[in-house]
């Protein structure tokens, strides 16, 4: 291999820069009139320093080409489009070879971001302290390359065997056309967010034994969508429940380190405070701790009956509480990553229109029993909205137009509300928006923005800037079931005497009767009814499709009560609510009343 040294004497000004460039200009003109290109069978072969560098790397096999890209090479048309599969896997092998040996500068500069590559991959063995890299290559998809890690994790005499698989793009860099590994932290293992660690020590936060409402032991290989919950229960109350470090590696967040551990001060009082912050993650432990016990509210039956249920949907959700008290019972992900259930920031859809509907009737805009407009369009701020299929309602009720699930009924009393009302109703009365929630783990408790023109008409039927996920939308059919409400909690306030969130008012006696039937309606009757079939008569339940850019089918909503249970779900690209989540959260309902 041909090893070409450039050097700049960091101090030297010999010169301005001009001249410098006007000498080496020179120099090179110079060489090439002596040194001639010879061709040999079609290929041009140069010859640099009296040796013959290898025709291949003209195309970009060599790796003097690649590590030189003043040579020959880049005098080549750039290259553009994505990388073919020999450079995809000349690429990845390179880069993977470097990390293996240790050579940390070659490896970064194999990637589109050497600094950050850097810092991370060094710090694999400063402050991950993995030793014995082995990295194995797996076949690609396209610029897609997954790889296996086994390494050995040593801290003071102990040691321990980790194994993981991960993947890396390839990417065609755009000012040279050199394919290279596009950078990001999940390269290094595919829990790794932005700013993300990786460090094996004593563990800051002592292990906690979770269990249930019946005081059986809540894990992951009972409940596997539990593993984010375990961690932000550990993270908030290992502590508090009395346990004591182990030896871990493990992710450290970018949030923890900068401060928003979400136990919101010293006082720990305002707890995770809606903050979306991801919990630390432990990968390995070397040595065990002490766990602290803590009971959580959840019920085993419907926490294995929601494991169950959204374990048949790709991208599913479901949360279920119970409105007298505001505990959550169940919480599932079909992915077992991110807790979309808790932490999801999707637009809701119609099921918004559960809070639409009680801020038209507090503002005496309608009412459950009497004619409401239900027309195919309406314009508002300048869009054209309109009804699903464009259908009507002629001389229809308001209670019709909810239980069809008609837009225009709503949109069209836009103008006759101020911009700021669908906030504050969402505040003061359902609780949302406030970023006060504290249910034990981090969570989000919904975004209602103030909103103006078109966005604000959109936002009325849950588009627009309006976010939610299952957690907020199980308890808003909860605030309307009972009048009043209560803040979901996973973990009793009584352990660490943190306050919940509280609503400023209540529902209006009228407002909630009328809100109820509405609900009640659309259960029997309505677009939830085939999925609330026999579920009757005490309940209540509002179907919702949300619509998003670059998705061919909508997010499929639902959220519903029985009795003394609220569930809501959610089925991401999916299709309507009443087929995708509907089901998921009626079969937990039925289970829960049984």
């Amino acid at each position: 291999m041909w090893v070409v040294s450039l050097r700049r004497g960091v101090g030297d000004t010999r010169g301005s820069t001009e001249e410098r460039l006007a000498v080496g200009k020179r120099r090179r003109a110079a060489e090439r009139s002596r040194k001639s290109p010879a061709v040999i069978g079609g290929v041009v072969a140069l010859v640099v320093g009296g040796g013959a560098f290898a025709a291949y790397s003209l195309y970009g096999g060599g790796a003097s080409a690649d590590e030189n890209p003043t040579t020959a090479a880049s005098e080549k048309p750039v290259k553009k489009g994505p990388p073919s599969a020999a450079e995809v896997k000349s690429a990845a092998t390179r880069f993977l070879t470097a990390w293996q040996s240790g050579d940390i500068a070659k490896a970064a500069a194999l990637t589109d971001d050497s600094a950050a590559a850097t810092a991370l991959l060094t710090g694999l063995g400063k402050d991950a302290r993995l030793t014995d890299v082995t990295l194995t290559r797996g076949t690609a998809a396209k610029a897609t390359v997954p790889f296996t890690v086994k390494a050995t994790v040593s801290y003071k005499g102990t040691e321990k065997p980790l194994s993981y698989t991960s993947r890396l793009t390839v990417v065609r860099r755009a000012s040279d056309g050199r394919p290279l590994v596009g950078w990001q932290p999940s390269v290094v293992h595919p829990d790794l967010g932005e700013g993300d660690r990786l460090v094996t020590g004593e563990a800051g936060t002592p292990p906690v034994k979770a269990l249930d409402r019946d005081g059986g032991e809540i894990t992951t290989a009972k409940y596997p969508s539990l593993g984010t919950v375990l961690d932000g229960l550990r993270e908030k109350y290992g502590k508090k429940a009395g346990g004591k470090a182990g030896v871990e590696l493990r992710i450290v967040r970018k949030s923890a380190e900068s401060g928003g551990s979400g136990d919101g001060g010293a006082s720990g009082d305002s707890g995770d405070n809606a903050d979306d912050k991801i919990p630390d993650k432990t990968l390995l432990t070397l040595t065990k701790g002490t766990p602290g016990t803590l009971r959580t509210t959840l019920s085993p039956s419907l926490q294995a009956g929601a494991e169950d249920q959204v374990a048949k949907k790709s991208k599913a959700s479901v949360v279920v509480v119970r409105p007298s008290t505001g505990e959550i019972l169940a919480v599932a992900n079909s992915g077992h990553g991110f807790n979309t259930a808790f932490q999801g920031s999707l637009a809701p859809g119609s099921t918004m229109k559960i809070v639409t509907a009680a801020l038209l009737i507090d503002e005496e805009l309608a009412n459950a029993n009497e004619t409401h407009p239900c027309p195919k369009y309406v314009t508002y701020g300048g869009w054209k909205f309109q009804n699903d299929d464009k259908f009507e309602i002629k001389n229809g009720t308001f209670k019709a137009s909810f239980a069809r699930s008609c837009n225009t009924a709503f949109i069209s009393q836009a103008k006759k509300l101020e911009n700021d009302s669908l906030t504050k109703e969402a505040q003061e009365v359902f609780g949302l928006g406030m970023d006060n929630w504290s249910i034990g783990v981090p969570s989000f408790d919904g975004s209602v923005p103030v909103q103006s023109a078109a966005q604000m008409g959109a936002s009325l039927i849950g588009q627009g800037g309006v976010r939610m996920n299952p957690l907020n939308m199980a308890s808003v059919v909860a605030t309307a079931k009972t009048g009043t409400f209560r803040q979901p909690y996973l973990v009793s306030p009584s352990v660490d005497n943190r306050t919940l969130a509280k609503a400023s008012r209540s529902l209006s006696a009228t407002t909630q009767a009328q809100l109820k039937e509405l609900l009640q309606y659309t259960a029997a009757a309505g677009t939830a009814a085939e999925a609330m079939s026999g579920l009757g008569p005490d309940f209540g339940a509002k179907t919702g499709s949300a619509e998003v850019d670059n998705q061919e089918k909508p997010n499929g909503w639902f959220t519903a009560w029985k009795g003394d249970l609220a569930a809501a779900g959610v089925v991401q690209a999916a299709g309507h609510g009443g087929e995708t989540a509907g089901p998921i959260v009626a079969s937990l309902l039925r289970m829960g009343s049984n």
